[in-house]
């Protein structure tokens, strides 16, 4: 039995506001969908050609297939699918270039709206130099002027990117949507948990698709993790694993790079250190182009740097997904000991980092958690725009939350605050830390109504009786995803 569709209404939404434009105007419409592996992008364009009720074709390319082959697959798809009003007149020879496939294609469309789907679109365009432009052609020429809406979906998010860029035959012909993963109320919905236990399952299932569809409804995050340690083949383990080769199938020096960040590595000194060899560190000539890669390209490790009204360093990364940081960090190791069949050892492993794992990877999505509700207008401190944190080149201190007019450097600092997400709550001896450290923060105006608190167990009565700006708990972090 198919698991239930949950979510991605906002995405619906605009696909179907395409269609309509289709069907109005005659003509067609052109889509980039661009995700990272697992994200479900496949499912939702499904969805909604299932919701749509018209004629459609999906064709997912194969990697490494010859162009040959690769045409072959998309006649047979576009045989067998609803498009064709008489399949008899789909040819039974394929052609034997694009050119003339996506002519067929053309030739084959109903006089009504239709959606075509073409799904991994950068292996296409890997198996064949010309493909880029066969499609810029076939569109221009043949396509544009039907009634059809060209859904292209891909998960390698730079060759995406590039493939509507200015310098390449597609540029200016599709609209751009990019597909994050499930936010956390989606999540807490899909698997029936109350907020702080959805939030948990967010961080661990980074919010992919792939890995809730094996979670048990109403299971808590750790109570699936060791249930998933008895079978090494888990999605959880699977996704990110898949998620990794994927994007570094071989051990170099990005890939090190990577790691070091996921083992908790922040700094670019501490990077360098750990990415680098026998010889010594990784050189800044070297690390520096790595980094810029995997966050402005990759997009697989975010950049944080210090939030106040004076520049400040050093920056800070970390993984940008939660469930890959989380697989580097703990369950790769996990994974491990599951092969071996020591699946109590495997659990203990993740059990013994969550604590750690958790109070950093969360933080992230309560910055965000808290633009948004700033964005609401129903907001201590409604022009709040951007969210960050802020430390100085010791460490000493650390503010988790800094909320600002703008980033990097910021015009006016609205609040400062703490996130702590453990079990005991928060008291009056870390209000105290909050605020002793919130006064070193350039811009920051030193006063308890400019204080936020975050906590994953409440407040003490001493803090309650304190004037704070704003105390949320993870109900409140869950709500500012919900309309």
């Amino acid at each position: 039995m198919p698991s239930p569709f949950v979510g991605r209404e906002t995405e619906l939404a605009l696909l179907h506001k395409r269609l309509a434009r289709v069907t109005a105007d005659g003509a067609g419409v052109a889509v980039a969908i661009r995700g990272r592996r697992q994200v479900g992008k496949s499912r939702l364009v499904q969805e909604f050609c299932d919701r749509a009720g018209r004629p459609y074709v999906f064709f997912t390319a194969t990697k490494g297939a010859s162009p040959l082959e690769g045409i072959a697959d998309f006649m047979t798809e576009l045989s067998e699918s609803s498009l064709p009003a008489d399949r008899e007149i789909v040819p039974r020879t394929a052609p034997t270039n694009w050119p003339d496939a996506l002519r067929t294609l053309a030739a084959l469309l109903p006089d009504s709206p239709c959606v075509v789907v073409l799904d991994e679109l950068p292996w296409l365009a890997e198996q064949d130099p010309v493909f880029d432009g066969a499609l810029q052609t076939a569109w221009d020429r043949l396509l544009s002027g039907r009634p059809v809406l060209l859904l292209l979906l891909g998960s390698d998010l730079h060759m995406m990117e590039r493939f509507t860029a200015y310098d390449r035959p597609f540029y200016g012909r599709a609209d751009s949507l990019v597909l994050g993963p499930l936010n956390p109320a989606e999540t807490g919905d899909a698997l029936g948990l109350e907020a702080a236990d959805a939030i948990d399952a967010h961080l661990v299932s980074g919010g992919l698709p792939g890995i809730l569809r094996a979670w048990p409804h109403g299971t808590p995050a750790l109570d699936f993790i060791k249930s998933e340690c008895a079978d090494p083949a888990s999605p959880l383990f699977g996704v990110p694993e898949a998620a990794l080769m994927a994007e570094f199938p071989a051990p170099d020096q990005s890939r090190r790079v990577l790691e070091a960040v996921g083992s908790g590595d922040r700094t670019h000194a501490n990077i360098a250190a750990t990415a680098g060899s026998q010889s010594g560190a990784l050189p800044s000539g070297v690390l520096s182009p790595l980094l810029r890669r995997l966050t402005e390209e990759k997009r697989v490790l975010a950049s944080d740097a210090p939030l106040s009204t004076k520049p400040g360093k050093p920056a800070l990364y970390r993984v940008a997904d939660s469930n890959l940081r989380l697989y580097l960090a703990a369950t790769r190791s996990a994974q491990e000991l599951s092969r071996r069949g020591r699946s109590e050892a495997a659990y203990r492993v993740v059990e013994r980092r969550w604590a750690a794992w958790r109070g950093r990877a969360v933080e992230p999505m309560i910055r965000q958690a808290l633009e948004l509700a700033a964005a609401s207008g129903d907001f201590p401190w409604p022009d709040t725009e951007v969210v960050g944190g802020w430390w100085n080149r010791q460490f000493a201190p650390e503010v988790d939350l800094v909320g600002a007019d703008r980033a990097p450097v910021a015009g006016t600092v609205h609040f400062a605050g703490s996130v702590k997400w453990l079990t005991t709550p928060f008291d009056q001896a870390d209000l105290t830390t909050l605020t002793q450290g919130a006064s070193e923060i350039p811009g920051f105006i030193s006063d308890i109504a400019n204080v936020a608190v975050v906590s994953l167990t409440g407040t003490t009565s001493a803090v309650k009786a304190r004037d704070v700006g704003l105390v949320w708990g993870p109900r409140d972090v869950l709500a500012a995803w919900r309309p």
